[in-house]
């Protein structure tokens, strides 16, 4: 199986597991890792432990009763799941919440601005970085003084990544971007994403159901099922492979099962351990 331990990983999660409420076991000892400059898919149906992942790394698992029992997130070479949300910011990751939730009852260009908090910076500078999320998101300028609850759900998720990217981020973790959006604008999203990470060397983690799109834009892929990492590969390799067309991409047309009970699956030892 291909991997990406060559490259020197930015963000590492190591054997996580995961339990809300004290009784609910969601993650079971998921592990992954991005390389600086990549985009990384995390892929599964809904309720396969995607947002869990995401939530853990930025750490805002903790306002939703769920507690990390085992392993460990580094990010640039250090342990980071004991800091606070707002100090992962400050160190350049960002996270995109799954339904955008953007401040309803202020305009786009306010929530924007909502996004840079964490930094000191100049009024200068703060302009110049609200006119660089506008050429990578144009229609934002076009509705900038709109309240953001009346827009788009597409210009929603546009105004969400954008205020991200006030933070001045080196990575961002994107939960769900397709969710209730037309197709023809979560290709937009996606290209922004494409050109975020190639011309600004942004890395992404990228939660999506949407594996078909998922795998065209991303350099790798991890798949979730049940908590688990159950395949992973470069997203080429698993775009062509038989079994990801077959239970996720609805090639074969086959009724659903678990990769568990395929014979290409293959339990990893990390789960055992």
């Amino acid at each position: 199986m291909t991997t990406i331990a060559a490259s020197t990983p930015y963000l590492s999660v190591n054997n996580i597991e995961v339990i809300y409420d004290h009784v609910i076991l969601v993650l079971k000892g998921v592990s992954l890792q991005v390389p600086k400059g990549k985009i990384v898919a995390l892929l599964g149906a809904n309720g396969a432990g995607k947002s869990t992942t995401l939530k853990t790394i930025s750490t805002l698992l903790r306002g939703e009763r769920g507690d990390v029992t085992k392993g460990e997130v580094q990010f640039k070479g250090e342990r980071v799941d004991h800091l606070t949300p707002n100090e992962l910011v400050k160190r350049g990751l960002s996270q995109v919440m799954e339904g955008r939730h953007c401040f309803g009852h202020l305009t786009i260009e306010e929530n924007l601005l909502t996004g840079a908090y964490t930094r000191s910076i100049p009024r200068a500078e703060l302009k110049a970085a609200l006119e660089a999320v506008y050429q990578y998101f144009p229609r934002l300028k076009e509705r900038r003084g709109s309240q953001a609850g009346y827009t788009s759900g597409g210009e929603q998720q546009m105004c969400a990544i954008g205020r991200a990217l006030m933070a001045k981020p080196s990575m961002i973790l994107l939960d769900e971007p397709s969710m209730g959006i037309a197709p023809q604008i979560v290709e937009e999203i996606f290209d922004i994403v494409k050109d975020l990470n190639q011309k600004e060397g942004v890395s992404f983690l990228l939660a999506e159901q949407n594996t078909t799109v998922a795998l065209r834009y991303a350099d790798f892929g991890y798949i979730l099922e049940n908590g688990r990492v159950v395949m992973e590969g470069e997203a080429k390799e698993l775009a062509n492979n038989e079994d990801v067309k077959e239970f996720y991409l609805g090639v074969a047309g086959a009724e659903r099962k678990s990769f568990r009970d395929m014979k290409f699956y293959r339990r990893r030892k990390r789960w055992l351990a």
